[in-house]
């Protein structure tokens, strides 16, 4: 790190708000193969900002600097306004008020879910009053598990306890490395509500560590896009996924994400509808309270564009924007649009042939139809 690092750092000595981590390092992981880590991030310090990329782009390897587990490295780390480390200063890992939730829950095996909880609750500094521990027992459901020991809980309970046991030592940051990567789809679709309550329950900020778009479209608030062991985009989640310059899905899983409140409701059709800046969709009715705020994911193999608008479609959700921006598919008969929609944006995956017969280019007003949408929030 240079002097111009130390200087930024400073500079922010007093925000509370951000969590700021500076990290390189090298390695040779196998044979004939060496691997590097120049990061530089900025996430604010409230919500969960995921860590996203695939295999080998040094997620994990990002989380254990922060962590403090990772050797010879060069880094800067300021945590909601405390340095963790810099050029002079490296505090070892039990230092650091965080958490860290592993892939394997890792409890202690001779000892029930309650005794892994008090555990934490021992060894923290400032022990947990019965007040907070209940509150954790309840938010991740383990109430009738705390007399059971491990080999007597489900892949998605063990889970459950260690997250609680990682709560219980009051951190002031919770790391999270792919926790559901080894659980089984019915496991994991158990476990992902209990992260939900997780974050609207605690104010820790979550950095979580995943490949799994559908995990990340749920629970992350901001993203940190990984490739090759850089940071290559960072920022809001739905103004990431709704890019087509980065790896965040392909083919059927490309989507945008839009933000909703629920405006109506209508019984008769068991429909409801939702309300964002670039107008409103029909979606079917969920049990949320009025006014309530929805997370929508919009596929961009369920939209299909049109040059005038058409009543006489199954079709309900047909909106009005413009592309913004068109770049060929992976695969060479698919092409990828970009819609802006209000203030908000879309994206396409139509044919080459379509593209080419409707004359879509960048700055043509079009009608988006909707297929179909998924509340993921």
């Amino acid at each position: 790190m240079d002097s111009s690092d130390e200087k930024l750092g400073e500079s922010n000595a007093a925000r509370s708000d951000i969590i700021q981590a500076r990290f390189q390092t090298s390695y040779q992981p196998r044979a004939n193969h060496h691997f590097e880590l120049n990061v530089d991030i900025e996430i604010p310090s409230q919500g969960v900002t995921a860590i996203f990329g695939e295999s080998g782009s040094g997620k994990t390897t990002l989380l254990r600097c922060i962590a403090g587990l990772e050797s010879n490295i060069t880094g800067f780390l300021r945590v909601n306004g405390e340095l963790w480390q810099d050029q002079k200063l490296c505090l070892a890992t039990h230092k650091r008020s965080l958490g860290y939730v592993f892939q394997e829950a890792y409890l202690f095996e001779h000892l029930t879910a309650l005794g892994n909880l008090q555990y934490a609750i021992n060894r923290s500094v400032q022990p947990a009053d019965s007040d907070f521990l209940e509150q954790v027992i309840n938010v991740m459901g383990i109430k009738n598990n705390l007399s059971q020991l491990p080999e007597q809980l489900s892949g998605g309970e063990r889970q459950r306890v260690a997250i609680a046991r990682a709560l219980l030592t009051q951190p002031k940051l919770l790391l999270m490395d792919e926790p559901l990567a080894s659980l089984d789809t019915p496991r994991k679709l158990e476990i992902l509500p209990y992260l939900e309550r997780l974050r609207s329950s605690f104010n820790i900020p979550i950095v979580y560590v995943s490949h799994a778009v559908d995990e990340i479209v749920r629970l992350a608030d901001h993203v940190v896009v990984m490739r090759n062991g850089e940071n290559i985009a960072q920022g809001n989640v739905a103004q990431l996924f709704s890019r087509i310059d980065l790896p965040l899905g392909i083919g059927n899983e490309l989507g945008a994400i839009v933000e909703c409140t629920i405006v109506e409701r209508n019984t008769e059709w068991h429909l409801m509808r939702v309300a964002f800046d670039g107008g409103s969709l029909w979606l079917p009715v969920v049990e949320n309270s009025d006014n309530s705020t929805l997370r929508v994911r919009v596929l961009a193999s369920d939209v299909s564009l049109a040059l005038t608008p058409h009543s006489d479609s199954s079709i309900l959700n047909i909106l009005s924007g413009q592309i913004v921006e068109v770049v060929n598919d992976q695969e060479p008969a698919m092409a990828l649009v970009r819609l802006k929609v209000g203030e908000s944006y879309l994206l396409a995956r139509i044919t080459q042939k379509s593209l080419q017969s409707l004359g879509l280019v960048s700055g043509k007003s079009i009608y988006i139809q909707i297929k179909s949408a998924a509340i993921v929030r």
